[in-house]
């Protein structure tokens, strides 16, 4: 050993290495901490193989709406309709928004019973301006397919699909009573159940040729037991969101031969929306009388649209 030096006593080569290793731990990982935020962030949240970064779909947008099924309750296709029109919900319109806490009352219009009990169904019954027929058979396709058939199909349908929703929803018949009800206690239902919106369901029996869907909207009328002026702006919102997202759902156009073709009808002669005190329209959502319309109105997958255009145009209004 030259130079006189002695070899480090065990004790200090210890304390030294400590020293240099906590001087080196936290340059370390400061250095990790810069390649983190410089380096790393690179492929954070990438979606493909080219990893571009994509951002991922946010918790509050609206599901994808399930795929077409002609025995399910929705039964909807988002694939777009022959006019161009999507016919599913539109992502982040609103198609999950809650509806907890509102009562919806759904018509299905007429009774798969009636034509059992036609003196009952033929007897009148005051609507406050006039006397009219307590309810009727309703129409039918050329094939027999019946409009009390259909009304039952589309509306619970849409029952299914705003009781998702969180809404409280009634029907006024369900195929559950031997006939009717007549038309002034389908409005007093609703009345009474303080709904938040009324739906009466309908397709209409107009000459063959004619095509396309119309919701009716109530008059504003007084008289008797009627008076609609409360109800006639909030129950023309409705109808409008309907007719919006009907047409979007089932790709099928407004009426032209009803209403100047916008696809709205304004009428004081129907019971149903005379003695409403609640919002309330109906909707006639195709022609049974026309091969075009009819061929449509008996696709159970078409009926899953209709269904999910009479929710959603429901739950815009209610989202107000």
């Amino acid at each position: 050993m030259s130079n006189g030096s002695f070899p480090p006593e065990p004790g200090r080569r210890g304390g030294t290495l400590a020293i240099v290793l906590a001087a080196l731990i936290p340059a370390c990982f400061a250095g990790w901490l810069l390649w983190s935020s410089v380096g790393g962030a690179k492929d954070d949240g990438a979606s493909g193989a080219g990893g571009t970064g994509a951002p991922t779909t946010s918790s509050t947008s609206s599901p994808p709406p399930p795929s077409s099924g002609a025995s399910g309750a929705s039964g909807a296709s988002a694939t777009p309709s022959p006019s161009g029109k999507a016919s599913g919900d539109v992502p982040g319109e609103g198609s999950g928004k809650t509806l907890k806490g509102k009562v919806v009352v759904i018509d299905p219009g007429h009774n798969p019973h009636n034509r059992d009990h036609p003196s009952q169904i033929s007897r009148s019954v005051d609507i406050g301006t006039e006397e009219k027929e307590c309810d009727t058979t309703g129409t039918a396709t050329n094939s027999g397919y019946p409009e009390a058939s259909f009304t039952l199909d589309v509306a619970r349908r849409a029952r299914t699909l705003l009781e998702a929703r969180g809404a409280t929803v009634r029907f006024t018949q369900d195929g559950d009573r031997p006939y009717g009800p007549c038309v002034d206690e389908r409005a007093e239902i609703g009345n009474k159940a303080h709904a938040d919106a009324v739906v009466s369901v309908h397709a209409d029996g107009a000459a063959a040729g004619e095509r396309g869907f119309h919701v009716i909207l109530p008059k504003s009328v007084r008289g008797g037991g009627a008076d609609t002026s409360a109800i006639t702006v909030p129950s023309r919102h409705l109808g409008e969101r309907l007719l919006d997202r009907f047409e979007r759902a089932t790709g099928s156009e407004p009426a032209q031969y009803i209403g100047d073709g916008s696809g709205l009808d304004v009428r004081g002669d129907l019971g149903g929306l005379n003695l409403s005190t609640v919002p309330k329209v109906f909707i006639e959502c195709g022609n049974m009388r026309d091969s075009q319309d009819a061929a449509e109105l008996t696709d159970a997958a078409w009926r899953g649209r209709a269904a999910r255009g009479i929710a959603q145009g429901i739950t815009d209004f209610l989202n107000e």
